[in-house]
């Protein structure tokens, strides 16, 4: 059967773990070369090890996404192994303090939340951009998150950020729609990562799964499904979509 992306070239941020990481694998398991930005080396390695163990074809690039510098050379280097750009997930993320209300809410928390959620998708895509032209096109999906469709009290800068994604995604997706590059976002709800462990304390987590109407939380494959779909020619007529992931919770 032929795969989606054979002979293609992706690039992940956040690759080292939890849906960046599944994204990669995804991407790899469709025929996509994958490279691989992000700041933890070994847990990098891991992904890369599991890529090859399927057969793919992956490199890891050390990528520290609020440094417009390391960001060009994740997509320079991509480009100069394998010559082209076809498809970005801007994954890397943080969630900064949990439940800490507003007027405590510490300002540095405050800079490095925006400055890896927003400013890491926006430099992502000021420097994915020029070589998807060149290459024919591409796709580009940045993660946002529940949090960047509403409001709540798990911190503000996440969900400021969050909701900047979206901004950044539906700006990019009309400045490129006639230009052959596709802009979508994955707003997911609450996933089984690292970063979701201890979110919640006490009945917090009871109470977070009770909005979820699936009545669990979602997987990491299950948002890698969700990028692989939106990079794929079957969403071809998709751009400027922020999709949510989220067992139905925005559909009370």
């Amino acid at each position: 059967m032929e795969k989606l992306f054979e002979g293609k070239v992706a690039v992940v941020t956040g690759g080292s773990s939890g849906i960046g990481r599944a994204a990669a694998i995804a991407f790899a398991a469709e025929g996509a070369r994958v490279a691989i930005g992000a700041r933890r080396a070994a847990e990098s390695e891991e992904t890369i090890r599991q890529i090859q163990a399927q057969g793919g074809e992956a490199i890891f690039v050390p990528t520290d996404v609020t440094r417009a510098d390391q960001v060009k050379n994740l997509m320079d280097t991509a480009v100069s192994r394998w010559q082209r750009l076809d498809y970005a997930f801007n994954n890397a993320g943080i969630g900064g303090p949990s439940f800490v209300p507003t007027p405590d809410y510490p300002e540095q928390a405050w800079d490095d939340v925006i400055d890896i959620n927003l400013k890491g998708v926006f430099l992502a895509m000021k420097y994915e951009i020029p070589h998807m032209l060149k290459s024919g096109g591409g796709a580009i999906v940045n993660m946002s998150s529940v949090a960047g469709l509403i409001g709540g009290p798990v911190g503000i800068a996440y969900y400021a950020s969050k909701h900047g994604v979206i901004g950044a995604t539906k700006a990019a997706a009309m400045e490129y729609a006639q230009k052959g590059i596709r802009v979508n976002a994955v707003c997911p709800a609450v996933i089984r990562t690292a970063l979701s462990e201890g979110l919640f304390t006490g009945d917090q987590e009871a109470r977070v799964l009770a909005m979820h109407p699936l009545g669990r939380f979602g997987t990491t494959e299950e948002v890698a499904d969700a990028v692989v779909f939106l990079c794929s020619n079957k969403s071809s007529f998709i751009t400027g979509h922020a999709l949510p992931v989220d067992a139905g919770l925005l559909a009370r």
